[in-house]
């Protein structure tokens, strides 16, 4: 995480400015952009194969058990590995993901146009790898309006680099676990579970790694489970895609574009600049974390 450094020294704009929340914090598939698109779909089809021909996992077991591990670990990735079966974190990705139909996503003006309007830092926060965070972004047209991306490899970096000291210390490891890395042996030096949202822990290792008071962050995201633990951890959280408030949501939004409409008054209070200066200003390179 060699930009961790630059991306948690930056200026926060929204403190200066006097606004109320400081950061926005965003879920990026099935939030920046539809879930009719059929991504999700075809990203579960792949890990299914996956699941089939590279663990070969017997084939009417496979729909169960991917949407079994879904729901109980997070991500099917996540409870696999939990259960056992050994494979390649970036080959599990490339299969998952490499052959979606990234064509179905175009440039969004609109979206983009909005982003660059408000005046908080803008967060990515993702279970995805970082390939795929960066093409969604691309494909979107969205990738200099975030200042940066919390994504699979920030939260699980590889057991070499991770580092494992309690989390009240400054260096906190991110990828969890107690033992200090001194105290062990390299036989015993065991890589963490996966760390990815809902769980508790995933959010608070991004609340750390972004460098934000949760109070003063403002949490987007489609999934249900995701809200109520973005609610737990602190976050002020916004349901997208329903116009129904879930559980540990405070607002909903029925589409991420109506952002401005339903909830202007806790994101542009208090701005002090034109929009032609704020969008000119927060155009900048989105770092990813990893």
């Amino acid at each position: 995480m060699g930009s961790l450094g630059a991306y948690v020294e930056m200026d926060t704009d929204g403190e200066a400015n006097g606004l109320e929340y400081e950061c926005l914090l965003f879920d990026m598939d099935d939030t920046l952009y539809p879930l009719s698109l059929g991504l999700n779909l075809a990203c579960r089809k792949n890990i299914e194969e996956f699941m089939l021909h590279h663990l070969h996992i017997e084939e009417s077991q496979v729909p169960r058990m991917c949407l079994e591990l879904y729901r109980e670990y997070g991500t099917t990735m996540a409870g696999l590995k939990a259960l056992g079966y050994e494979f390649d974190d970036d080959e599990f990705h490339a299969f998952a993901h490499g052959r979606l139909p990234y064509e179905k996503l175009k440039p969004d003006a609109v979206l983009r146009n909005l982003l660059l309007s408000i005046p908080q830092r803008k967060i990515i926060f993702t279970n995805a790898d970082k390939v795929h965070a960066a093409e969604v972004l691309k494909r979107l047209g969205l990738e200099d309006c975030f200042e940066g991306v919390i994504c699979y490899e920030t939260l699980n970096p590889p057991v070499e680099t991770a580092n494992f000291k309690d989390t009240s210390d400054n260096d906190a490891v991110l990828a969890g676990g107690e033992a200090k890395l001194n105290d062990l042996n390299d036989a015993d030096r065991i890589r963490p579970l996966i760390l990815c949202k809902p769980s508790l822990e995933a959010f608070e290792a991004a609340i750390r790694i972004a460098n934000v008071d949760p109070k003063r962050t403002i949490f987007f995201d489609d999934s249900a489970r995701n809200i109520a633990s973005g609610k737990a951890a602190g976050l002020h959280t916004v349901i997208v895609g329903s116009s129904v408030l879930v559980p540990g949501a405070d607002h909903a939004l029925s589409s991420i574009h109506n952002i401005r409409e339903a909830i202007p008054q806790i994101i542009w209070e208090g701005e002090r600049e034109q929009q032609e200066q704020i969008i000119q200003s927060t155009a900048v390179a989105t770092v990813v974390l990893a």
